[in-house]
């Protein structure tokens, strides 16, 4: 007898997103549960991050490993001793807890046995992408603990990639596939699915990430995939912000912003999310809400299809930047065939390039100071050009900007490069240290 399917309906479906700072502590984890209670009658998708600082420790980890550096098991024994001592914070009954872990901290320590074989970029995310996985163990044992069902999903059998290790791109047909054969069972019958942002894997089954800070774009990818209502990125701030509130003041909350205006913001530096995170969304128009974990009835910021809204000047920082002047070498004209060459270049590296001007005899750029990536760079670049290199630059962006701003980030700055649009002004600046007379 053939039966009926059940047509998949959405019910209020909304992807949530948690990142390191709401998950550092146990406090953080218990309060994340709580906002997971409040939202119970919506079907939820919940993709959490490393816990606190981990990704960053895990790259040193990672380093000490490719170096062979002798404080490798220090270094991996502080992970999993924060991981240990998250999860026994946390637990009833300690007894046997640490056996939760056991086989994620396995997967580590058979790639730290042998030596390395494989690329920096592979090696890299095999052992980083153990953050995700451990965070996310622990959160759900806690939701079960209170009585929240939910199932734990591994994010490497749902987002399926390319092998571009550390820059996974997105297999869309396949992860759509995925996605919708693993999660909706999960969520139709009203347990929330729990899942790790940031990381992905290949068709072989390679661990992949997504880039750094990439836990908002797997949101993003989850909401575009199964059609959800809505996402929420929790943060640590009220909504997004006109600026960086560690680094200005009286700055304001902006409560509605359109996809485009966001979209620009991500690219120029804006923190708050993921450069990648708007296209998905955008897509099929679901909303995004960015609003405080600390205040979570509070209203935040709705990003969706607005227009025709008056924006106060907003400015994004991108630090530690290097300024590279490539010179032609016969006084001969920056042409089209010198830019294909120099930006066939960049690509390669994977560099971004945050701000960029051309003159007849030269081309001017501001990168990020990754300086692995920068050396290899300008030692092909001299092959045929020469090179010049600043370091200690910050790139300033305003967006709708005003005179008075720009005179006011100009003071005692020393200007690099600068740009300006309608809409938008950039200027590679540095600190002008202070000179002490001699009588």
């Amino acid at each position: 007898m053939r039966q009926n399917k059940k047509k998949y309906k959405a019910i209020n479906m909304k992807v949530f997103k948690f990142g390191g700072a709401s998950i550092k502590d146990v406090e953080g984890i218990k309060n994340v549960a709580n906002i997971i209670k409040k939202y119970r009658s919506s079907q939820l998708i919940v993709v959490i991050s490393a816990s606190g600082k981990i990704t960053n420790a895990l790259e040193e980890v990672v380093n000490a490993y490719i170096k062979g550096q002798d404080d490798l098991n220090t270094k991996w024994q502080f992970v999993k001793d924060y991981h240990l001592t998250l999860l026994n914070g946390l637990t009833e009954d300690r007894e046997g807890s640490g056996e939760l872990l056991n086989d994620l901290f396995a997967e580590v320590e058979w790639v730290l046995e042998e030596p390395p074989a494989r690329t920096y970029d592979y090696v890299y995310d095999q052992i980083v992408s153990i953050g995700e996985l451990l965070s996310t163990r622990i959160v759900s044992h806690y939701l079960n603990q209170e009585k929240i069902a939910n199932k734990w999903v591994d994010a490497r059998d749902i987002i399926i990639t390319d092998d571009t290790y550390r820059e996974g791109k997105i297999q869309w047909s396949e992860t759509q596939k995925k996605t919708k054969e693993i999660i909706l069972p999960i969520i139709q019958e009203g347990t929330v699915c729990l899942t790790q942002g940031f990381i992905g894997a290949t068709k072989d089954n390679e661990t992949t990430t997504l880039g750094r800070e990439g836990s908002d774009y797997s949101a993003a990818i989850l909401s575009h995939c199964l059609d959800a209502e809505a996402m929420v990125i929790w943060k640590d701030v009220s909504g997004v912000l006109t600026a960086d509130p560690r680094l200005f003041e009286n700055v304001q909350k902006l409560d509605k912003l359109s996809y485009q205006e966001a979209i620009e913001m991500t690219y120029f530096g804006a923190t708050v999310i993921h450069p990648k995170t708007i296209k998905p969304i955008q897509n099929k128009s679901i909303p995004l809400y960015v609003k405080s974990f600390l205040e979570p009835d509070a209203e935040g910021t709705i990003i969706s299809q607005f227009s025709d809204l008056n924006y106060p000047p907003v400015v994004m920082v991108e630090k530690n930047q290097i300024l590279l002047k490539i010179t032609t070498r016969d006084f001969s004209f920056v042409v089209e065939s010198h830019l294909a060459m120099i930006f066939d270049l960049f690509a390669k590296y994977r560099i971004k390039i945050n701000m960029m001007r051309n003159s007849a005899i030269s081309f001017s750029v501001s990168v990020n100071n990754d300086s692995g990536k920068i050396d290899s760079l300008c030692s092909e670049l001299e092959a045929n050009f020469n090179i010049s290199r600043q370091d200690g630059f910050q790139v300033y962006t305003v967006r709708h900007f005003t005179d008075q701003m720009i005179e006011h980030l100009k003071e005692n700055k020393l200007i690099g490069m600068e740009d300006r649009t309608d809409k938008t002004l950039q200027m590679a600046v540095k600190d002008i240290p202070l000179m002490t007379l001699k009588h």
